[in-house]
């Protein structure tokens, strides 16, 4: 399956514990999904031209300012549960209908941070989301910041809507398919780390990325909705299941590297690094 190195290269850094790859591992690791050295180098180039990677010693590499902020953010999920808590009936309001629309780059980054946080559109510029996260309005609003949110939108609470947007807005989020994916994602995982004591290192780390990408996309783009428009206890089970399939990736790519430096050489098949 081929890849696209910088989406790679942004993922193994993103998962790394110290955040530091070196080149060999970049190349060794892309070879994996039959990405060439030179397609590798290439990305690692322009990753560094636009900040998004940072030399960090002699032939190693870092997140740079473009990422480093947003990699923190995109780790959340792991904290998913934590973050969360009983419902009480409550809303999120976000108001931007005093912003700029026509600067197009600043309205996407607008619209990626809400999605981020779970907010939805209930009518021109104004987005919800039901008020069950820990965070205080303090905390919140920095945290929309940091994820592209402009500084002069407009956030506050409110106790209740009248029953018409009320009943609007419990239909923003489509619970049932979140739920079925909560499902689905847990018994693919389950399934999957049932037959990997019989894959090879190369195979079970190819395999372990993918489908550890997908789910870990899933529970980062996840709204956090609280009982009764989801199923909060599929989202636990599922969460439990990616935390397993992160745990054993980051520990089979571990063994793939140290083996990579036991030897001395690059791991994957040679004719794809070349």
């Amino acid at each position: 399956m081929q890849l696209n190195p910088k989406d790679l290269i942004l993922t193994l850094l993103l998962a790394s514990e110290d955040q530091m790859l070196e080149a060999r591992e970049a190349v060794s690791a892309c070879g994996l999904f039959g990405v060439r050295a030179n397609s590798v180098r290439v990305a690692l180039v322009r990753l560094n031209a636009a900040g998004l990677v940072e030399a960090a010693g002699r032939g190693s590499y870092r997140l740079g300012p473009g990422a480093a902020a947003l990699a923190g953010e995109l780790s959340l999920w792991k904290e998913a549960e934590a973050r969360i808590r009983t419902w009480s009936g409550g809303w999120l309001m976000v108001y931007t209908g005093a912003l700029k629309r026509s600067d197009k780059p600043a309205l996407n980054r607008r619209l990626r941070a809400l999605r981020l946080a779970g907010f939805e559109a209930l009518r021109r510029d104004l987005h919800v989301r039901p008020d069950n996260l820990v965070e205080d309005m303090t905390a919140l609003r920095q945290r929309l910041g940091r994820l592209g949110l402009d500084a002069e939108a407009m956030l506050w609470r409110a106790d209740a809507l009248e029953p018409a947007c009320e009943a609007q807005a419990r239909t923003l989020w489509d619970g049932e398919a979140l739920n079925a994916r909560y499902r689905d994602s847990t018994q693919r995982i389950r399934q999957w780390l049932a037959k990997l004591p019989g894959l090879d290192t190369e195979e079970a780390a190819r395999e372990s990325f993918l489908l550890g990408n997908a789910v870990i996309r899933q529970m980062i783009n996840d709204p956090l909705l609280p009982d009764p428009l989801v199923d909060s206890a599929a989202r636990r089970d599922c969460l439990a299941a990616v935390r397993e399939i992160d745990e054993v990736g980051h520990d089979i790519w571990r063994r793939l590297r140290d083996a990579a430096f036991s030897v001395g050489a690059n791991v994957g098949p040679s004719d794809s690094a070349a």
